[in-house]
């Protein structure tokens, strides 16, 4: 399923699909520049995944979406979803917390003609910080 998915190419004719719903396979591979065995191959692996189906009208071949697999994937998926919030959250977080120390620190200099305030003055502390994000360690340098 992920190999499926994987492809710039299957993930774009899946959208097509859920946008414009059934469609030729013609008209499908007229969105991409490549050759008709190529696209094909990007089909068939899409078919074996149960994430599109096939059916026949006429002489036309129409592809469908199958959404039922995506929502497995979903439901797989969602745990690494509330993970990645968490965590972002907390970058988030910390962002803000050093704004903030940014901005308390250049709310103090009063000297206006020098941006980086009196000579010898720094604000940007050691040379190595250490910020802790829910348990791991990031240290930067300058």
């Amino acid at each position: 399923m992920f190999a499926a998915l994987a492809s710039p190419v299957r993930r774009e004719v899946l959208r097509l699909l859920r946008d414009t719903g059934p469609r030729p396979v013609n008209e499908l591979a007229a969105h991409f520049d490549m050759a008709r065995p190529s696209f094909s191959e990007h089909l068939r692996v899409l078919r074996e995944a149960d994430l599109v189906s096939e059916t026949r009208a006429g002489r036309q071949r129409l592809y469908r979406l199958e959404a039922t697999a995506l929502f497995e994937v979903r439901e797989w998926l969602h745990p690494f979803e509330r993970f990645w919030r968490d965590k972002l959250g907390g970058l988030r977080d910390l962002l803000d917390e050093m704004d903030d120390h940014d901005n308390d620190n250049n709310d103090n200099n009063d000297d206006d003609d020098h941006v980086g305030g009196a000579k010898g003055d720094s604000d940007v502390g050691d040379v190595n910080e250490t910020h802790e994000v829910d348990g791991d360690d990031d240290t930067r340098e300058p």
